[in-house]
């Protein structure tokens, strides 16, 4: 019956999100009250399920994503972005102003979250198409899904970030297998799968033509490029160090205090302030408003995760975790593609990458955590690759690309569908290559 009660609760999510249209957060609430009451949870502990599966989600990685809007924020409102993409088209030249546009991708992805990366860098690759007469499909969908790896795979986006703090990853460690997996994710679902798309008709509104800074207002582009990867710098080196000292003195303390990603997240916006506001001549007064519409715009995102925190608070306060852990490990699926299949199925009956990802781990958290032989930083992979699979119409990426490369629904499917399917696709069988690697 406790398999029953999930299920139903999960069907329940569903609806209430894609039919009812109800706010995840809601929706969560109501869900994970709902389960707990059916499963025989006390009705006082219940509310206090609530309460510690929302504190101890949120907790762990409220700094990391607040001050990783900001930096992203900042990023691009300074016109950062708008340099490195000048930079890289030069350097890549015309014919290969594909790849350059990926690059950009890539990069501005890491700091930016994906709806705010989305929308700024769209008018970057019109501008491109117009200037240079391309097809948009063609030209604009490599660089959508290098943005859309980044959020799938490698923290401090919300979802991967959160899945390090529920499987107890080392961010790091997840940091460096999410970029090895990044390379060839985005190779295959972008330039390699978009050259079959050259012929999708596509003529993207005038609405959205970039309004590009003067030259003399952009940063130096060693401070763009600098500043925009400077939290991935300090996460890999970190990591890199302590893989190798394993000693127990004040070095060693030192660089895993300033490698832990809230510290790092700290530095780099603290650096940011000053290389990319101060010293080009923003105020503090906007640049605190800057912050503010970059905290506002992730608001949304914390709740949804603070409310996939409840649902698997109230499955371990009912012990119906424990059930779903043995059945699972009586399945005879890899862990691994256990945790990316269920989060691929959620991902295509929701829409939402985040809540799917959130989802699939509060279910298999419990199985990591008895579970040695399961690699933690390679389950945060698999189940990030699992929630990008299939966008289609209960998705907001699919409708916002829709409406901006002025697609019918079809050619979306064609297009936006496949790729973040083989995203998905080449994301699992890559960390299936690295466990067989390393274990």
């Amino acid at each position: 019956m406790a398999l029953l009660t999930i299920l139903f609760c999960i069907i329940l999510l569903v609806v209430l999100v894609s039919w009812a249209k109800v706010n995840p957060f809601l929706a969560f609430l109501i869900v994970s009250i709902t389960a707990g009451l059916l499963l025989g949870v006390p009705m006082d502990k219940v509310t206090a399920s609530v309460q510690k599966g929302l504190g101890d989600t949120l907790g762990t990685i409220t700094i990391i994503i607040c001050l990783g809007a900001m930096t992203g924020k900042l990023v691009a409102t300074s016109g950062a972005a708008q340099k490195i993409a000048e930079v890289l088209v030069k350097l890549f030249g015309v014919k290969y102003i594909q790849w350059a546009l990926v690059v950009v991708g890539f990069i501005v992805g890491i700091p930016l979250f994906y709806n705010t990366g989305f929308v700024l860098m769209v008018p970057l690759i019109f501008s491109v198409v117009y200037k240079y007469k391309l097809p948009a499909v063609y030209i604009g969908l490599p660089m959508l899904a290098a943005l859309s790896v980044t959020h799938g795979f490698l923290p401090p986006h919300p979802s991967p970030t959160a899945l390090v703090g529920m499987f107890h990853a080392n961010m790091g460690t997840t940091l460096l297998y999410g970029l090895i997996l990044a390379v060839p994710a985005i190779v295959l679902a972008g330039p390699v799968f978009a050259s079959t798309l050259k012929k999708i008709p596509s003529v993207p509104l005038e609405t959205f033509r970039a309004e590009e800074l003067p030259a003399d207002k952009l940063p130096t582009a060693f401070n763009s490029f600098f500043t925009a990867l400077l939290p991935v710098i300090l996460l890999m080196a970190s990591a890199f160090y302590l893989n190798i000292d394993h000693s127990t003195g004040p070095l060693h303390k030192f660089i895993t205090f300033i490698g832990d990603a809230p510290i790092v997240m700290l530095i780099s916006i603290i650096y940011a302030t000053y290389s990319l506001g101060i010293r080009q001549g923003i105020s503090m007064k906007k640049l605190a408003e800057l912050y503010g519409d970059a905290v506002k715009d992730i608001a949304g995102i914390l709740l949804i995760i603070g409310g996939s925190g409840i649902f698997k608070e109230v499955l371990v306060a009912s012990g119906a975790n424990n059930e779903i852990t043995t059945m699972m490990q009586s399945m005879q699926l890899q862990p691994l593609v256990l945790g990316w299949l269920l989060a691929a199925i959620i991902r295509i009956s929701l829409g939402s990458a985040t809540v799917a990802g959130l989802t699939a781990a509060g279910i298999v958290s419990t199985m990591v955590a008895h579970d040695h032989s399961i690699n933690p930083n390679l389950m945060v992979l698999a189940i990030g690759a699992g929630s990008l699979a299939f966008s289609h119409v209960n998705d907001g990426g699919f409708w916002m690309f829709k409406e901006y490369f002025n697609l019918s629904i079809k050619d979306t499917i064609k297009s936006w569908s496949v790729m973040e399917s083989i995203v998905s696709v080449v994301g699992i069988v890559g960390v299936l290559i690295i466990n067989a690697v390393i274990s």
